[in-house]
């Protein structure tokens, strides 16, 4: 087998394995580091495309070296607000839920991950906005047990996603459609 025919042979094992359905968003998150680990996280678990909402925050510049490479690979969709995002990813049949820190917030493991699901994460020191939590279907917490409250955002991404997966392999998520598949195998193949 040649290079070239282990290259589209992986992207489209890779490609088998995104999930449409699951997806996270990122409200005004700055640090590029922590930017980075999430879209590494994405790309491992296999989302395909994740959310950014940037409203007092720029995108930061992430660098090929920090996320290896993952934003090449995960595809980023920009909104104006915290109401054009939900307003969109609701119209395409997904449910929200916003990360919080809130002793009363339902635990993640208590969460159905199945089905189409967009988990919100906020700003470093903010957390999630306040119109960020309101708009959402609900809110999750990730139990703590130690001194320390929260977690590093990418590390509280990583976590819920991994859970996320954890349920989709019992059962599966909504995968690319066949007849999309190989165009999209083609159009990574450029990349």
């Amino acid at each position: 087998m040649t290079r070239s025919e282990r290259r589209i042979s992986k992207i489209r094992r890779v490609l088998a394995n995104r999930q449409l359905d699951l997806t996270v968003v990122m409200e005004n998150v700055h640090d590029p580091h922590n930017v980075s680990a999430v879209l590494r996280t994405c790309d491992a678990v296999g989302v395909l495309r994740v959310e950014l909402v940037y409203t007092t925050e720029k995108f930061p510049r992430i660098g090929r070296k920090a996320s290896s490479s993952a934003a090449k690979w995960v595809e980023r969709r920009k909104h104006q607000s915290i109401s054009d995002c939900y307003r969109t990813l609701k119209s395409e049949g997904s449910r929200l839920y916003a990360a919080v820190l809130d002793e009363s917030a339902p635990s993640l493991y208590d969460l159905d991950c199945a089905g189409r699901i967009a988990f919100v994460f906020g700003n470093e020191h903010r957390g999630a906005s306040g119109e960020a939590v309101a708009e959402a279907d609900g809110t999750f917490k990730i139990p703590m047990m130690g001194m320390i409250e929260s977690l590093n955002i990418s590390v509280a991404c990583a976590v819920t996603l991994y859970e996320a997966l954890r349920q989709r392999l019992q059962r599966p998520g909504e995968k690319i459609p066949e007849g999309e598949l190989e165009e999209v195998i083609k159009q990574w193949a450029r990349k």
